[in-house]
């Protein structure tokens, strides 16, 4: 089944032009799938890792150029290994096989074609919930090939200013995108459902709070607040910011969060009465970021 014609070039919002079959695109992959990690990971949010662990399937590439990205070899190269359509669907039923709490794919809307027939080969044999782990940076077409494949979204909200966006992710139309994004994955999943203490279906939004930005984080939680009912999806306030070599080139993102602005944008999430979670701020470490390896076993 062909989901997309990769000369069409509108996979991304970016429409960057290329041909991926003949060149790289903006998100520095072609039309070869290439995978960076799989393992169970228990670290994401206590609803979707849960005690077994999250089924994570780690893309390479990304089409943004985050100055603050942790991941900036495996999203700026396509390192890793590459996998076919047959590897990938195998890829995901092993990670069901060890009792994964879902199939979490991330950063893997440049893949979504072999991401989408992959799991339209499988979805009836899935027991468990497929999350779609993305910047938030999504295009319609995206989001209208995973309709019904995915159950959880896991997106980011990272930027509302397009000043903010074009410097930290060359990238001005980051929120128009990811905004509507959201509303999208909304509408597919609907309300959230449960399984006791696991997430089964339904929207979880990320923002991380980066040092010396507190407007743009209630920037952001009001424009939540307004477009959805805080009941129906859950928010992920994180404050694990850790500065990267790039970005220690700018003023702000130099240096951690401090507890103050960190405590002050949780306690204004509480007052617009947000259900979801926040981190500890022990969580700022490298030690939390995953292990990746340029090929897989």
């Amino acid at each position: 089944m062909t989901y997309f014609n990769m000369t069409n070039r509108h996979l991304c919002p970016r429409r960057c032009g290329a041909d991926r079959t003949k060149s790289l695109g903006q998100c520095h992959c072609g039309d070869k799938v290439y995978v960076t990690r799989t393992a169970l990971h228990f670290w994401e949010e206590p609803c979707i890792s849960g005690k077994n662990g999250s089924g994570t399937v780690f893309f390479s590439g990304c089409a943004l150029g985050r100055m603050f990205c942790q991941n900036h070899e495996i999203n700026q190269k396509a390192v890793g290994k590459h996998l076919t359509i047959k590897q990938l669907v195998n890829t995901f039923l092993n990670l069901q096989q060890q009792n994964a709490s879902n199939i979490n794919l991330v950063t893997g809307s440049h893949f979504s074609p072999w991401i989408a027939e992959a799991l339209s080969l499988i979805k009836s044999k899935l027991h468990i919930p497929v999350v779609w782990n993305s910047s938030g940076y999504d295009s319609p077409e995206i989001l209208q090939m995973l309709d019904g494949l995915i159950d959880i979204y896991l997106p980011d909200l990272k930027f509302s200013d397009s000043k903010i966006g074009m410097t930290y992710a060359n990238c001005a139309d980051y929120f128009p995108v990811a905004s509507a994004a959201i509303n999208e994955m909304f509408r597919q999943v609907g309300s959230l459902q449960w399984n006791g203490d696991l997430l089964q279906r339904g929207l979880v939004v990320r923002h991380l709070v980066l040092p010396g930005h507190r407007k743009e984080s209630m920037a952001i939680l009001d424009w939540l607040s307004q477009s959805l009912p805080q009941e129906q999806f859950l928010l992920s306030l994180m404050g694990q910011y850790t500065p990267t070599e790039t970005a220690k080139q700018d003023k702000y993102l130099r240096r951690r969060i401090t507890t103050l602005e960190y405590e002050s944008i949780r306690k204004y999430a509480v007052s617009l009465n947000f259900n979801g979670f926040s981190q500890e701020r022990s969580s700022a470490n490298e030690a939390f970021l995953p292990e990746f390896f340029t090929s897989i076993e």
